[in-house]
């Protein structure tokens, strides 16, 4: 068992270096858009099925309480979280519309939506990313290798491996450099 932990680890490290090392640009870009939006009195909305909704709310929580400094709370809202919303959603129409309802409903021009499937082609995921472009909202993609809502969003943050587990355990650490980077635009005096 220590070598199934220990094979555990270095693959965790092994694809959290290349999704860095393949995303330094994007991620700085991304934060920049980010902060931009929420000066400008926008929001971040994010939205993801099964660990990618849950790693949805951790991201949006972290932006709305506090990453690791005192600070205003910041505007975010995790797509995943209402469940009267979704099922009466997915009940009505369908499950491919749980996000892209939400994201006409919510979504204003200059918001952020950020999509995160790790397959890429998460049929909701993509829908909600396509209703977001047409309402002027930006876009932002967190994948594996790529898929359908890589292709169409402004920034696409993908991780180039196969490994499901893998994929977001590099997620939720670009979603931490992102809270990172943005509290460092937003408060510099607070570093």
């Amino acid at each position: 068992m220590i070598n199934i932990i220990e094979k555990t680890l270095e693959e965790s490290v092994t694809a959290k270096k290349a999704a860095i090392k393949e995303n330094n640009q994007r991620l700085i870009e991304t934060a920049r858009l980010m902060a931009q939006s929420l000066t400008a009195g926008g929001k971040i909305l994010i939205f993801g099925n099964g660990g990618s909704a849950a790693d949805a709310q951790h991201i949006a929580a972290e932006f709305v309480n506090r990453f690791q400094t005192e600070r205003v709370p910041l505007a975010s809202i995790a797509l995943t979280t209402d469940s009267s919303i979704i099922t009466s959603i997915g009940n009505d129409y369908s499950f491919e519309e749980i996000f892209s309802k939400q994201v006409t409903a919510l979504g204003r021009k200059n918001d952020v939506a950020i999509g995160i499937s790790t397959s890429g082609n998460s049929p909701n995921v993509v829908k909600a990313l396509k209703a977001a472009e047409k309402k002027g909202v930006h876009t932002v993609a967190f994948t594996g290798k790529g898929g359908r809502a890589a292709d169409m969003a402004e920034i696409a943050l993908t991780v180039p491996i196969g490994n499901t587990a893998r994929i977001q355990e590099s997620h939720i650490l670009m979603g931490h450099i992102l809270c990172d980077l943005v509290d460092r635009i937003l408060f510099p005096e607070n570093f």
